[in-house]
C-alpha cells in the first residue's frame, strides 16, 4: 500500500481525536461558523527513489500539481491569470494578483542569480555540498502585502549520496484538502530538479506546523480513514526532457494508478 495513505490515515486519526476549536481567521462562503481540529509538528519522509507518493485514498490531479510548480517556480508569477487552475482565485484581486506571495518571492534575485529557483539550480551544479540551497518565501517585509501568506514557505535542497533531497516546511495545512496535492506537487519539483542537475531523486521530508481539518470535512475525514489503500502508482517522466524549464504537463503521468473515488470538499477562505 502507498506510504502516503498510511501517513494520511494515521494523521487523520490523531486529528479526529482532538476537540473542536474556533478558527479566528478562516470563513465559510455561506458565513456559517468555522471550527478546526488540529495537531502540530507533523513530520513525514518519502523516499522518491523507491515510491512516488500519490495518494490512492482519493485521486490527485497530477497535471494541476505540475501547473502549480510551473506557476510558482518557473513562471514565478503571483497572478492567477497565469495559472490553469482556480485554486488561488478566492485570494486574487480584480487584476488577478494575490499580492507579494509565492512566485513574487521566488522571483527575487539572490547570490548573483536572477531569482531563487535559478540560484538553487545553479548552486547545485557549482557547489553541490552547499548547505545554503534554500528558497524562502516568508518575507516579513512583504507579509502585509500578501493576500494570503504562503503556507508552504521554506525549501531546503540537500545533495547527498548522488541524490536531490528536499526539506519542505509548511506553516499550516488544510489536511483533507491539500495534503495529497502538496506532496505530489513537491515530489514533482524534486524530480525536475534532479533531472536538470543530473542527480537521482532522493527524500522529500515534509514538515507541517499546524495540521488541521475543518468542521465541514469531518465526514470526508472519516471516509478517508475507512478506505483500504492501494499500492502506490509509478511516475513516468518523459526521458527526452532534462532541462528544468523545458518540461510540460504532458511530460508526466501516473502509471498503474488504482485509487478510490473523489470526495468533494469546500475550501475555507
Amino acid at each position: 500500500m502507498a506510504l502516503i495513505d498510511i501517513y494520511q490515515q494515521e494523521t487523520l486519526q490523531q486529528i479526529l481525536a482532538q476537540e473542536w476549536e474556533p478558527d479566528n481567521r478562516a470563513v465559510w462562503e455561506d458565513g456559517t461558523p468555522i471550527m478546526t481540529k488540529r495537531i502540530f509538528g507533523v513530520v513525514n519522509r518519502y523516499d522518491l527513489s523507491k515510491e512516488f507518493p500519490a495518494p490512492t485514498l482519493r485521486p490527485v490531479p497530477l497535471k494541476t500539481c505540475f501547473d502549480e510548480v510551473d506557476w510558482i517556480y518557473r513562471q514565478r508569477s503571483n497572478n492567477v491569470n497565469d495559472f490553469r487552475g482556480k485554486i488561488w482565485n478566492a485570494w486574487a484581486n480584480e487584476e488577478g494578483s494575490i499580492g507579494r506571495a509565492y512566485g513574487y518571492q521566488v522571483a527575487k534575485p539572490v547570490g548573483g542569480y536572477d531569482n531563487q529557483m535559478d540560484y538553487v539550480l545553479g548552486e547545485i551544479k557549482r557547489n553541490p555540498t552547499s548547505r545554503r540551497l534554500v528558497i524562502e518565501m516568508w518575507n516579513v517585509d512583504d507579509l502585509d502585502k500578501m493576500n494570503l501568506p504562503p503556507c508552504a514557505h521554506h525549501l531546503q535542497f540537500v545533495i547527498k549520496s548522488g541524490k536531490v533531497n528536499l526539506i519542505l516546511k509548511q506553516r499550516s495545512q488544510d489536511f483533507c484538502v491539500a495534503n495529497g496535492f502538496n506532496i505530489v506537487e513537491y515530489a514533482i519539483l524534486v524530480h525536475m530538479v534532479a533531472r536538470h542537475t543530473g542527480y537521482g531523486a532522493g527524500e522529500l521530508i515534509h514538515i507541517i506546523g499546524d495540521c488541521h481539518i475543518y468542521n465541514k470535512h469531518e465526514e470526508q475525514a472519516l471516509e478517508l480513514v475507512s478506505r483500504e489503500p492501494f499500492p502506490a502508482p509509478t511516475l513516468w517522466i518523459n526521458p527526452d526532457v532534462s532541462n528544468f524549464y523545458d518540461f510540460t504537463r504532458e511530460d508526466f503521468c501516473l502509471e498503474n494508478y488504482e485509487k478510490h473515488g473523489q470526495l468533494k470538499m469546500e475550501v475555507a477562505i
